[in-house]
């Protein structure tokens, strides 16, 4: 279920509330009717509810990679890919947006004719910036629109990324693998990354 915004306040007050306290484990407990509650205690070994738990002082998840509860349903129900090239302009602005905001993304380049050919079979064109939210594409960047989309999806309007968190590099939207020399003669289609299927409801009427 994607967080609502009380999900996300709730969320933002636990991360203040570890700040204050040492070596303490606070346990986010959502119970089986959907309500949120917050305790030094775990439920129950009988309860049905579903409980995360975070160590004063940080996120829930502060391994590279890992993430913070808020961040661990949407990244999963609309993951956001980037696809970028050299010397772009807005690139470096769409890419600078989902920094500042602390949403994880993959980052695709396109530099060679290869990668151009995969674009174009991905969006039907070889602008860019071009992204990806779900299911959802945006073509070219918009501060205004891309801000809407993530809004829709759920993600948080400011970063709650852990300190340790970095961003995976970026990498060639063309698959590269080794020729034969046999297969030289003839040169393949590109590879390219299948997106995930989506086929939970969109928010807000977007189409994602």
């Amino acid at each position: 279920m994607r967080p609502t915004p009380l999900h996300t306040v709730l969320a933002c007050a636990l991360l203040a509330l570890t700040a204050s306290v040492s070596a303490q484990t606070v346990y986010r407990i959502v119970g089986p009717d959907g309500k949120v509650s917050f305790s030094d205690q775990p439920p129950p070994a009988t309860s049905k509810a579903k409980v995360s738990s975070t160590a004063a002082g940080g996120s829930a998840s502060v391994a590279n990679g890992s993430l913070p509860f808020e961040l661990q349903e949407v990244t999963k129900r609309y993951p956001v890919t980037l696809y970028t090239s050299n010397g772009c302009s807005p690139c470096a602005s769409a890419r600078n947006l989902l920094v500042q905001r602390g949403v994880p993304f993959a980052e695709r380049t396109v530099n060679t004719e290869a990668d151009a050919a995969a674009l174009k079979g991905l969006s039907g064109e070889t602008s860019l910036p071009f992204g990806t939210i779900g299911g959802q594409q945006l073509k070219g960047f918009s501060d205004l629109e891309w801000t809407q989309y993530l809004d829709a999806a759920g993600y948080p309007g400011k970063s709650v990324l852990p300190a340790s968190y970095k961003q995976a590099a970026a990498r060639p939207l063309a698959a590269s693998k080794a020729v034969a020399p046999a297969e030289a003669a003839a040169p393949a289609a590109p590879a390219v990354e299948a997106q995930p299927a989506n086929t939970s409801r969109p928010p807000n009427g977007f189409q994602f």
